[in-house]
């Protein structure tokens, strides 16, 4: 089992975040969340805001809706001298300057307010518009949040940072979005612990080193589930022995799980499966030192 050296300290914490990641997507990353929060009642928060599916299967009740919203600069006409300063200082290339006016690309304006701190005219304020909407509902005593971010925006991270915001109490599930990229970074900064979901494949094996990495440098607690697994060894199994990564659990790999999974319901369902998820949280309360 891998020794970890510094481990948040949760003595007297009224939560505890597990960040559930994979390297790619297809590796089962929303069936260990969506289960394991049904074995260990715990609060489940979707953070795949470009697609999230946990609703699907969990079905919650009670739904309440919240826009979520960004700033953008609108520009005073009267006021602007079209000094271009703003043009200047903005790094994310959502302002150009024409003779005769400033145009603002909106949806690459990152609501840092530069423009308005370097604009001496003071000609820069800022408006409000929608960029998605965080849904709450209820699965029986526990709570579920999810990000949607709306049809055509490209930043995911303003919804992910407003769904993280003031988490329940207890343990809370965070289904990260697939990959390893800004969008993950930004779920793994709420994280305490983590469970790195894979499958016995090159492609799996590729995409699970990678977010190794990633988690090692937020030097939390992690172990991983393998997903699809037939009994026998496997890449996965050397690479983790290799590098001394705790493996929490197997899920077996079955024709009657897919058929569930397909059809919208949680193959907790099934007894055996419930009973492989129960020691899998098990295997997690030892790894992470949680009581």
């Amino acid at each position: 089992m891998q020794v970890w050296e510094q481990v948040r300290d949760l003595e007297g914490e009224d939560k505890l975040n597990i960040a559930v990641l994979s390297g790619k997507g297809g590796t089962g990353k929303t069936t260990v969340s969506t289960n394991l929060a049904t074995v260990l009642g715990a609060n489940y928060i979707d953070c795949d805001v470009e697609e999230p599916n946990g609703f699907i299967f969990l079905n919650p009740s009670q739904i309440k809706r919240e826009e979520v919203q960004v700033d953008y600069p609108v520009f005073d006409r009267d006021k602007c001298t079209l000094c271009g300063n703003c043009v200047k200082v903005c790094q994310f290339n959502a302002l150009a300057k024409t003779k005769e006016e400033l145009i603002l690309f909106e949806k690459l304006c990152h609501s840092c307010h530069a423009c308005q701190i370097v604009c001496k005219q003071g000609a820069i304020t800022f408006g409000k518009r929608r960029i998605g909407v965080i849904e709450e509902g209820l699965y029986f005593d526990s709570i579920c949040k999810r990000g949607l971010l709306d049809i055509g925006e490209p930043m995911a991270v303003p919804v992910i940072k407003r769904l993280l915001q003031n988490l329940p109490k207890g343990v809370n599930i965070i289904d990260c979005a697939p990959g390893t990229s800004c969008n993950v970074v930004n779920s793994l900064k709420y994280g305490d612990c983590a469970i790195l979901v894979t499958e016995p494949s090159v492609f799996g094996l590729h995409d699970l080193k990678m977010a190794v990495e990633l988690v090692k440098k937020f030097n939390i607690p992690f172990g991983v589930v393998i997903n699809k697994d037939n009994g026998a060894d496997n890449l996965i199994k050397v690479y983790c022995e290799k590098e001394k990564i705790t493996i929490l659990g197997y899920i077996p790999y079955q024709r009657e799980v897919a058929e569930i999974y397909s059809s919208g319901k949680m193959i907790v369902d099934l007894p055996v499966y419930r009973e492989i998820f129960k020691e899998i949280g098990d295997k997690m309360k030892e790894v992470f030192f949680w009581n």
